[in-house]
């Protein structure tokens, strides 16, 4: 019994220092991925906060229970009935008992684990009282947004990744792009998503925001950001050649900065000619079209 101990002690000893190397990495930095990050987005939105703790504080302790559990028995049975400690084996075949509980059980476990996934969907599906509007339209391979609100008319642009002899000091490549969203902090936004060739997905994952765009149809979701600083996301969505190119960035300021960039935005954006990016994007799709 001592060795079973020591050996369910040292397996836990080593599952909690590999969750607490992971959070230590998850703690770096927000807003990017970043090298050798293991687990969620750092959680920059209440949907995303509830879903962190949904997936490490309730899910992972549960999981590492049974995991030990499962592991105790195992170990207990090899040990205790080994054809050397136990060369008369039991002819036992039922235990009404034993039949009872591994039936009822996992049927708790499993009551205990949808009551707060249910509360998570709802939260997230029910969209509060809305304080902008934004359109996002998937292209191949880029998107297009569009304030919807009176007060923010005329702002719509494109959204291209930046190429690698475009970016600035701190943009992580093949995420940043030459227009970012921008948004007030603590706003609740919604995001009414579409597209106009083929099936895209709108992914935020510091926002806990993921859905798709599907041509001839609107979907939304929201979020409410409640940190500052560029969120990066990107289709997720299997949608062509350049599907691994087509990121996008939500930039998060406060109230006073958004005001100025509106009034910014309202003079660059209505009269911002054609991007040649585009048009080479639109060129690169023909190409792969007439050859399919």
């Amino acid at each position: 019994m001592r060795s079973i101990l020591k050996l369910v002690t040292l397996f836990g000893a080593v599952l909690i220092s590999g969750i607490a190397a992971i959070g230590a990495v998850m703690a770096q930095s927000i807003g990017q991925p970043r090298p050798w990050q293991a687990g969620l987005a750092d959680a920059a939105s209440p949907i995303m906060e509830r879903i962190t703790w949904f997936h490490n504080d309730f899910l992972l302790i549960i999981i590492t229970v049974i995991t030990l559990f499962v592991t105790a028995l195992l170990v207990y049975c090899m040990i205790r009935f080994n054809a050397r400690a136990n060369p008369t084996p039991s002819k036992t075949s039922h235990n009404t008992l034993v039949e009872v509980a591994w039936t009822v059980i996992p049927i708790l476990i499993l009551v205990a684990i949808a009551i707060p996934s249910f509360k998570l969907l709802y939260f997230d599906r029910i969209i509060p009282k809305v304080d902008m509007t934004i359109k996002a339209t998937g292209n191949q391979w880029y998107w297009t947004f569009e304030y919807q609100d009176d007060n923010y008319k005329g702002i719509e642009f494109d959204s291209i990744m930046l190429e690698d002899d475009e970016l600035k000091p701190g943009q992580p490549r093949l995420l940043a792009v030459d227009n970012n969203i921008v948004v007030p902090i603590n706003k609740v936004v919604r995001v009414v998503v579409t597209a106009s060739d083929v099936i895209h997905a709108f992914a935020m994952p510091a926002f806990g925001v993921k859905i798709d765009a599907i041509p001839g149809r609107l979907n939304e979701t929201w979020f409410k950001a409640t940190k500052t600083g560029t969120f990066y996301g990107q289709c997720s969505e299997l949608c062509g050649v350049r599907h691994a190119f087509m990121p996008l960035a939500i930039k998060v300021v406060s109230e006073e900065d958004f005001k100025q960039w509106v009034v910014k935005a309202k003079e660059e954006f209505a009269s911002l000619p054609v991007s040649p990016k585009k048009i080479d994007l639109a060129m690169t799709k023909a190409n792969v079209t007439s050859a399919n």
